[in-house]
Parts: structure tokens; sequence; C-alpha cells
């Protein structure tokens, strides 16, 4: 079986016998070796020495007041995130229940890269096995913003740090200490391309096909159903549609920000307008395996998923919708 995503570090974690992941020092070290948190010529000997206990030790414990006599700024910013993501970590068995208690805590203020590095890496476990390089590209969506890209028949994703010239490495991956490099050539995902997907898995620089009717939105739903199923226990079957046709929306789950703006108003009988209607990506209808684990009120009715694009026609997903958004009886993760 062929390697992917090796950037996030999953070669670095153990699994418990359920199968989730479970921090090591190995994982907690490759944080704190980041360019980010290696100290300057010019730092001050508390962060010298911090940093230098910690990848001695990383799971030592570090007071706020340690952290507040670095004298740098943004290096005590830096800090306090790292060592407030490394907690979070050591608290819980695994990296899945260490991300359920982020979408439960009201009080989370964890950085979203952060959040992304733990959907990045909780994905690749999730999809450990999978040899289809279509569902492994539409995961990128959950973790990756995307932009549309200029095409005349097809709907096209590009990766937006890629394809917006933004950065020649992906942010908080471990690519600088495996010695990647980033090449920023963009081909779409096709069958004619699918091959060379593993060997730039890493790069994020393959652009997906979204059309209706294509691979794309096929892939997305199978990525959509392994994420549910990984982290909730549920099984479920998703398929993409190419429009709602007047169907009840007893209950919808609006995949990103602009998607659950627009669900709402079809909630409230509201008709959409064209451009409304132009920034929908798409939609899928979700069935639960088993009626008992949805919530009495919507039992036997299909769940309704919308995905859409901002007005300046970027993407930037919202997985943890599909695990608050669904109606099931509770948020828990079974293993």
């Amino acid at each position: 079986m062929k390697d992917f995503w090796i950037a996030c570090g999953h070669h670095l974690l153990d699994r418990d016998e359920s199968g989730g992941l479970c921090v090591t020092d190995e994982f907690l070290k490759a944080y704190f070796a980041r360019p980010e948190l290696m100290p300057p010529d010019d730092a001050c000997p508390v962060e010298r020495r911090l940093h230098r206990e910690l990848l001695a030790d990383p799971r030592k414990p570090v007071g706020a007041d340690e952290v507040a006599t670095i004298a740098d700024a943004d290096a005590r910013e830096n800090w306090r995130f790292v060592l407030a993501f490394r907690d979070l970590l050591a608290r819980h068995p695994t990296l899945e229940a260490a991300y359920l208690a982020t979408l439960r805590s009201r009080a989370n203020d964890l950085p979203p890269l952060f959040v992304n590095q733990l959907v990045h890496v909780i994905l690749r476990n999730a999809l450990d096995g999978c040899d289809d390089p279509f569902v492994l590209r539409a995961a990128e969506l959950f973790f990756r913003p995307q932009r549309i890209l200029p095409h005349e028949q097809a709907l096209l994703l590009g990766d937006e740090e890629v394809v917006g010239g933004k950065s020649r490495t992906p942010v908080l991956s471990l690519m600088s200490m495996l010695g990647a490099t980033h090449d920023a050539e963009v081909d779409v995902l096709s069958e004619e391309t699918a091959g060379i997907y593993w060997e730039r898995s890493d790069l994020f620089d393959m652009a997906f096909d979204l059309s209706a009717g294509g691979r794309g939105p096929t892939a997305l739903a199978q990525a959509m159903a392994r994420w549910i199923s990984h982290l909730l226990g549920i099984d479920v079957t998703i398929e993409p549609l190419r429009a709602l046709h007047e169907a009840r929306l007893t209950w919808y789950v609006g995949l990103d920000v602009d998607a659950t703006g627009l669900g709402d108003r079809l909630w409230h009988g509201e008709e959409l307008d064209e451009r409304s209607k132009g920034q929908v990506l798409a939609l899928f209808r979700l069935t639960f395996a088993h009626a008992g684990a949805a919530i009495e009120a919507v039992r036997g009715e299909p769940v309704y998923l919308i995905l859409a694009m901002t007005p300046d026609q970027k993407f930037r997903m919202k997985p943890q919708n599909l695990l608050t958004g669904l109606p099931v009886k509770h948020l828990e993760m079974v293993m």
C-alpha cells in the first residue's frame, strides 16, 4: 500500500487497540523543532533554556509564569499556543478525543492552524489503506482552503496557498523537518494523472474537479462518510445531487460559512437569486445506515449537505460541521 501525507507526522504516532492515534514524544518534539520556535541568536536565556529542555523532555510541565518571562512578545505568543496544543493532546487518550473535545468546548481558543493540523493527521488515520487518489484529494478540502480556478466547462479547485502564491511550504506541516521541497506546478487530477498523486500528496499542487456528475463529488462523499464513521462510529451513506428538486429540507448541514447562510435562507422559505445559486458548489444527501442513530424528529428523513464558495470564489470547508451539525443523539467517538 502506498503512503501519503507523510508530512502530517502520522508515522510519529502510536495507535491504541481501537485504532485511535496516541501522542508520542517524537510527535511533540516535531513541533518544538519547528523553525518558528527555534530561538534566534538574540533570544533571551529563558527562551533558550525552555526550548532546550522541551526538546529533551517534550512533556515537561511549563507554567504560564515561566512563559511570561520570555523577553520577546512574538516568542511568548508562539510558546503559549504550542504549549496549549501540547497540553490538549496530553490530556486525552487519542488525538481523535482531543479534537472532539475542542468541538465540545465553547471556550476553545486553539488557533485554526493547529485545528487544521489535527484534522490532517486524523484524516490520514481515517483514510489509512485508501488507494483512491480522488478520495484523498477530495479529503484535502477538509484542512486546506481552496480557490476556484477559471475554466469554461469544469468546476476546478486549486489549493489556495499553491495557486495563490502565498507560501511555498504548507503551514504547520512537518515538511521542513523531512526535507521536502515544494513544486508550484498545478496539474488536474484525472484518470491519466492519478498515478502521480502519491509522490505529490504533500505538495497539495493537484487541482480537483468537482464538476457535477463527475468523479469528484462522489470522492468527496466517500471522504465525508469515512470522517463521520471514524469519529462518531456512525455508518452513513452520502450521495451527490445535482439539485434539491423541491426536497423537504428537514435537516441540512452547511459545510462552510457561506453554505450555512444559504441553507438558513432556504430553511426559511426564501427563494435564492441567481447570484446566490451560483455560490453553491455541490449538494449531497446523507442517510443513516441505522435509523436509530438519528434523533427522533428526523428519523427516516435524509440530511442534506451544502457546499458553497465565497463571493470572491474561495472555499474553506468546516469539517467539524459534519460532526456537530448532524441530528445524532450525541457527539461521541466510539474507539
